[in-house]
């Protein structure tokens, strides 16, 4: 936790916003969330579409890695005593192919997919790779043989030269947050939550001291040209890793964050995610439009609100400060309690929200606001 910046934050001037009344936490349905974020988990494993050579699938920003995030968080919640199949299969899924790593095949390649693609791909996979088998370790103490070769995959392919030099190539189809122009400062900071969150010590070992400082580098250097979005998750992995950022920095960051709350105590997606490339003559007008023309939804949203309440407290901030209760309390007031999840939509297309390419965006909200949840209780 980054103890060191609770005594920068004024939470006192923070208590006279809205009411300070304690939540319940339980008035959300955590069952009902781990068995819709079960349920996506499944179909994505068996979807057509994830399927890659050697009986494996890719592992997908949106519905995979939250998975791998949340489900031990809601395990605990709901006194489960085991894994449940799905993540399971997702951690062996990882953990193969990352042994293959030199047989298997990138997620995607230059001749079907475009130019780059091969590296793009190959590069990203090293990152989720890491971040979701670092995540499992920490819950056991010990690092494992299979997590020490995902970090040996990343650590090869951070360059050391260029425009990305501290970070890595990443995987580019216009496709905000996660396969867009945001996205590669996005990756460089799960690959410093991955080392962060790392069991033994994994941050101080010797020989990555130097991968550390050029990452370290990038990160500072591209801070300024940063959506809110990727700067909640720099915040997420300064407190996995001490002095990655300044004190006041981290600050700034809670501050930005704090502006963009929404009357009704939640964040949106688009407010926290949009650039200079996002403007245009209707946003004048406060019409942002996505790429088929469609208009950008400003509201809040689960995705948002879970990622930031969850990370907000990751830095140490309590769960009693009010801003943390109002985001908390739109989670707990906006779960679609029949199907068990939280809303979250497209930045770049509007989608069928009842087909399974338009609950992408859901899967990631559910996962972190269960998250955020999770931690309440």
């Amino acid at each position: 936790m980054a103890a060191g910046l609770l005594g920068l934050i004024s939470y006192a001037a923070s208590s006279t916003i809205g009411s300070t009344r304690a939540l319940d936490t339980k008035s959300w349905d955590a069952k009902a969330a781990a068995a819709y974020l079960d349920k996506r988990e499944t179909w994505w494993a068996s979807w057509q579409d994830a399927q890659r050579d050697h009986g494996t699938f890719c592992v997908s920003c949106h519905t995979a890695v939250p998975y791998a995030l949340a489900r031990p968080a809601l395990r605990k919640s709901l006194g489960e005593v085991n894994p449940t199949d799905s993540e399971r299969l997702l951690i062996e899924n990882v953990a193969k192919r990352v042994r293959m790593w030199k047989e298997i095949a990138p997620v995607y390649n230059d001749k079907e997919d475009g130019a780059n693609k091969s590296a793009e791909s190959r590069a990203t996979e090293a990152i989720l790779n890491a971040f979701v088998l670092a995540n499992h370790d920490a819950e056991t103490g010990k690092l494992s043989n299979d997590t020490r070769s995902a970090f040996d995959n990343l650590w090869a392919l951070q360059q050391t030269s260029g425009e990305y030099k501290g970070a890595w190539h990443w995987q580019l189809f216009d496709l905000n947050p996660w396969e867009g122009n945001i996205s590669p400062y996005n990756g460089a900071t799960l690959a410093a939550i991955a080392v962060g969150v790392a069991p033994e010590d994994y941050r101080s070992a010797p020989e990555i001291q130097n991968n550390l400082k050029l990452l370290r580098e990038y990160l500072d250097r591209e801070y300024v040209a940063q959506p809110t979005l990727n700067r909640v998750t720099l915040l997420w992995a300064a407190a996995k890793v001490p002095g990655l950022i300044s004190a006041e920095r981290q600050k700034s960051i809670i501050d930005e964050i704090m502006a963009k709350q929404q009357p009704d105590g939640g964040w949106g997606l688009f407010p926290i995610s949009k650039t200079w490339k996002d403007w245009g003559p209707s946003a004048l007008l406060g019409n942002w439009k996505r790429r088929d023309g469609s208009l950008q939804d400003l509201q809040s949203d689960g995705f948002a609100t879970g990622l930031i309440v969850y990370v907000l407290r990751q830095t140490g901030m309590p769960k009693e400060d009010v801003r943390l209760l109002r985001g908390r309390e739109w989670l707990i007031q906006n779960q679609n309690k029949t199907e068990g999840l939280w809303s979250a939509t497209s930045l770049n297309k509007r989608r069928d929200p009842a087909s399974n390419v338009g609950l992408f965006m859901s899967d990631a909200a559910t996962a972190y606001a269960a998250l955020a949840l999770s931690d309440a209780n």
